[in-house]
């Protein structure tokens, strides 16, 4: 867990993206703190939370409820992201009245109202498997800077975002080399529940399928959405925004899926505008 701003003052708490780490919020967090207590997550699989080997959509909500509980929290403003966001849309349902509102940029959303039968498909299960041949390991952390600040996918991120993720994604290995935190295999594991529920194919554990429990949240939720992102970003927002009840909607113009990295500036604002 991480804490920027006094306590005593409202709280949010800011959930992470899958193979992310919560100082990923650092530049969001810094400037909220005038305002709030802000509370961030090290999501299960990621970063210094533990390593349960059990990743699925309910594990997340589930470990949501309990920092909440644990740190007496009311009264809290969700802010999350991607897969994130999902932990905070379901965690609401499991912990009513706790949330004032919640505020999620492009969950991992399916729709059971039209749920298919089957796995994934090939093309999704190769990207799933693919993520095991990801390099883990990395001379130093000045490496991973240099090769991640040249990957399309971190492209637009600012130089703190990147910086932060570097700094806390990884691990630091006795003979000085760096790994990540959230290997490929946990990655990998943490994927497949996200595909399955791309697919429209998630079925879920013993606990079932959480997903029709979004039409229970009992706050206002803002689904953002960004210009630059994928089309499959934009048909989860559009499944998360048919089943949520109190439900309103917001595009980033000129950014992509990583938003709160990319133009944090723009998304505490967006954040600031809501609260009103």
């Amino acid at each position: 867990m991480l804490q920027w701003g006094e306590s005593g003052k409202p709280p949010a708490l800011l959930v992470h993206g899958t193979g992310f780490v919560a100082d990923v919020w650092d530049e969001v967090a810094r400037d909220l703190a005038s305002t709030y207590t802000v509370y961030a997550l090290d999501r299960r699989g990621h970063g210094a939370s533990h390593k349960p080997g059990a990743y699925h959509f309910l594990d997340y909500a589930e470990d949501v409820c309990r920092v909440i509980d644990a740190l007496g929290l009311r009264d809290v403003y969700g802010i999350g992201h991607s897969a994130g966001a999902t932990d905070l849309l379901l965690a609401a349902k499991l912990s009513p009245g706790r949330f004032t509102r919640l505020f999620v940029m492009e969950p991992t959303v399916m729709d059971p109202r039209a749920a298919r039968s089957g796995g994934l498909n090939d093309e999704s299960l190769a990207r799933v498997q693919s993520t095991l041949r990801r390099r883990a390991e990395f001379e130093s952390a000045d490496a991973v800077f240099e090769r991640y600040r040249a990957a399309p996918a971190f492209a637009d991120w600012t130089e703190n975002s990147l910086r932060a993720y570097v700094r806390h994604g990884f691990t630091t290995l006795d003979d000085g080399r760096v790994r990540l935190c959230c290997t490929p295999e946990i990655e990998s594991a943490i994927l497949r529940p996200i595909y399955e529920a791309m697919e429209q194919v998630y079925v879920g554990d013993a606990r079932g399928n959480p997903f029709a429990s979004l039409a229970e949240i009992d706050c206002p939720v803002r689904v953002t959405t960004a210009a630059k992102s994928g089309p499959i970003y934009k048909e989860m927002a559009r499944r998360a925004v048919s089943l949520i009840p109190h439900v309103s909607t917001l595009v980033f113009e000129e950014a992509g899926h990583c938003v709160a990295q990319e133009v944090p500036e723009y998304v505490v604002e967006a954040i600031r505008e809501f609260a009103k």
